[in-house]
């Protein structure tokens, strides 16, 4: 890591008030007492107002990334240096050049074209999901506590990627810096590199980690990342604020709270106003009481106020009285269905507004899929309990990304299933820290009616995934073990247990893993098999992709990295035959493809859409040319480090045939775009 300090002495930059303590329970306790200093919106608010504190003199610091705590995906493995996130440790070391650097750090996918395969996912309980969705996202730590006042990203490669910026405060609650505009993801990424450092929110929260956000969809090719600076202020009495801070958050907890009114107070509560007052203010009463007017008006009130009423009763007028129609006079059954089409933050907003509609918003039926995936910096224990008490016909959940800094406890999380999830028939942990032996246990024995099983980048040492308890999951289709550590003993047991099987995952799955072993049990038991992913999988050899060539109902196949022999047979050329259905085909740098097998995919490949031969080295113009001849549907083709078609007058006769065939063709050098 690299500091660089400088003296400043700048009374005005007030560096020292902690981040807003997001604490739920306080949250809405403060809201029934007046929301006093903390503007809240029930469990997902995230105002705050802090009382000032007195500025102290610090120093200003640019520091660089000292380790990575978490990440979503990298291309690279972790056992290399070559495009991984250890890579955006430190200064960066190829900026200001512009190019495809492997010691940078890249995540797997780029463009929507992911999102087009046929393995794509439905997002669980989609109206959660911001304008610019996250595909990805990495967490970094620095060395010293800091007010932020800058963040800056060296992107060297297809740069544009960068949708949020979030902070961890010392208080324990991340605080989004900076957020981008449709305007921002209208302009599209540019081609050279750039130190990109948006306007950050002006705040005073005090932080030494980072969490940066990514959508890949406007993007040409995979984005680079080549370090992440932290400038700001440092602050000398740290370990004084914070003792302050939970002292006043133990106050906040400790202070008597008052019981929420049932419903929106009326127009007559507001002014403090009762029946009576009104009626009288209707007939202008305005009684002359003199100095004793307390007195006489409660004689008044209780001896001849009856009368008076009555002697100045208002005539109703002839026309029809106007009838008024209420959101609450809806059946029950149509704001059901309105309340259905709001996302969880407006669900619990929405339950404060009355008691009728509480109960509307708390009923089962709005919570048959959740997903806090979103939600991921407010997902709690806390959280989890009030969604057990709601969430009786849960079928759906998705919990991935949350608890990545200890908001979610193991033991609450496996009360959480052992309640709710035995109806559960999508389960989607993705990057779920918490998770531990314990809990792929209780996911074994409690939800046993399981169709989606999603594991993404769950990898721990020793491997999380080897209990037996898995294996009694027998209605499996789709199981996404990308990134994560396994037994082999156990993935064969699960995938003869779950014959239904048609979407399978096992990209990054480890070394110790015998792939033939594993296709050839796909082979016997999982012929329904529609999409397969076993990129940088190992111990796969072309034994294995003769039993491949046996599913038959395969339209995804991506055997990125995987076979290193010289030669492949006549593996691809069954293949091809036998899974006529093929739509995406990824065979980067598998380097015993010959020109045999490109004619191949020009004869046979009817139906592909998407299709990577990256790093084809013998790769000729006349097999470029027959491919987009030969596959008139296809969409995608990547020809990355495919030297022999993308140097000189080859660059052009491409850009030609991109236009021709309205195909995008994809390079490490240069973009072709298919209009």
């Amino acid at each position: 890591m690299s500091l660089r300090a400088y003296n400043i002495d700048d009374p005005s930059n007030d560096a020292d008030q902690p981040d807003a303590l997001v604490d739920f329970t306080a949250m809405l306790r403060q809201q029934r007492n007046g929301g006093r200093q903390r503007e809240y919106g029930g469990w997902f608010g995230c105002g705050s107002k802090m009382q000032p504190e007195p500025p102290d003199q610090g120093y200003y610091i640019e520091q660089y990334v000292l380790g990575v705590l978490d990440f979503s995906s990298q291309y690279g493995i972790d056992y290399s240096i070559s495009y991984t996130a250890a890579n955006i440790i430190g200064r960066p070391t190829k900026y200001p050049s512009y190019g495809d650097y492997p010691e940078t750090y890249t995540m797997r996918t780029y463009g929507d074209w992911w999102l087009k395969a046929p393995s794509a996912t439905r997002e669980i309980q989609a109206q959660n999901m911001p304008k610019v969705d996250t595909h990805d996202y990495i967490v970094v730590y620095f060395e010293e506590f800091v007010v932020p006042t800058e963040v800056a990203i060296f992107e060297t490669f297809n740069p544009g990627a960068v949708v949020r910026i979030w902070a961890y405060g010392m208080t324990k609650n991340w605080t989004c810096l900076w957020e981008a505009t449709d305007n921002d993801v209208k302009l599209g990424p540019g081609r050279e590199s750039r130190r990109f450092a948006p306007p950050i929110k002006k705040t005073t929260i005090i932080t030494k980690t980072l969490r940066i956000d990514f959508n890949h969809s406007r993007l040409f090719y995979y984005t680079e990342i080549d370090a992440i600076m932290l400038c700001g202020r440092t602050v000398s009495r740290i370990h004084n604020l914070l003792g302050r801070q939970r002292l006043q958050h133990r106050q906040v907890a400790s202070a008597p709270s008052t019981p929420t009114p049932p419903s929106l107070p009326s127009s007559s509560e507001e002014s403090g106003d009762g029946p009576i007052s009104c009626k009288l203010r209707t007939l202008k009463f305005q009684p002359n009481c003199g100095q004793d007017g307390a007195t006489k008006l409660h004689e008044f009130i209780n001896n001849d106020l009856s009368q008076f009423l009555l002697e100045n009763q208002v005539e109703e007028t002839a026309e029809a009285p106007v009838s008024r129609l209420c959101l609450t006079d809806l059946p029950f059954e149509i704001l059901l269905r309105i309340l259905s089409y709001l996302d969880l933050k407006s669900l619990f907003r929405v339950g404060q507004v009355s008691r009728t509609f509480y109960d509307i918003s708390t009923h089962p039926l709005l919570y048959g899929e959740l997903s806090l995936k979103p939600y991921w910096h407010l997902a709690s224990s806390e959280l989890l309990c009030t969604l057990a008490s709601r969430a009786t016909m849960l079928r759906k959940l998705d919990l991935s990304w949350c608890g990545g800094m200890g908001n979610i406890s193991p033991t609450e999380f496996k009360k959480f299933l052992t309640q709710r999830g035995d109806n559960l028939t999508h389960l989607r942990l993705n990057s779920c820290k918490f998770l531990n032996a314990s809990c792929i246990e209780t996911v074994g024995i409690v939800c046993d009616n399981l169709t989606e099983l999603s594991l993404r980048n769950c990898a721990t040492d020793p491997p999380l995934l080897n209990f037996s308890c898995l294996a009694n999951l027998k209605n499996l289709e789709r199981l996404d073990l990308f990134q994560t550590a396994f037994e082999t003993e156990l993935l064969l047991s699960m995938l003869e247990s779950n014959r239904k099987l048609k979407h399978l995952n096992l990209a990054f799955c480890g070394v110790s893993v015998n792939m033939d072993e594993v296709v050839e049990h796909l082979a016997t038991y999982n012929t329904q098999l529609i999409t397969l992913d076993l990129w940088k999988s190992h111990f796969l050899t072309t034994r294995g992709l003769q039993f491949i060539t046996k599913l038959h109902q395969l339209e995804e196949l991506d055997l990125g990295w995987c076979l290193r022999e010289s030669s492949l047979g006549d593996g691809l050329f069954k293949l091809l035959t036998n899974c006529p259905k093929l739509k995406k085909l990824f065979l980067s740098a598998v380097r015993g493809t010959t020109e045999r097998d490109l004619m191949h995919i020009a004869a046979l490949g009817k139906n592909l859409e998407q299709l990577d031969i990256m790093g084809m080295i013998s790769l000729t113009h006349e097999r470029v040319y027959d491919i987009l001849v030969g596959c008139p549907k296809l969409q995608l083709l990547d020809l990355s480090f495919c030297d022999n078609v993308v140097d000189g007058e080859g660059f052009d006769d491409l850009a030609e045939w991109a236009r021709r065939f309205n195909v995008d063709i994809k390079s490490s050098r240069f973009h072709l775009a298919r209009h």
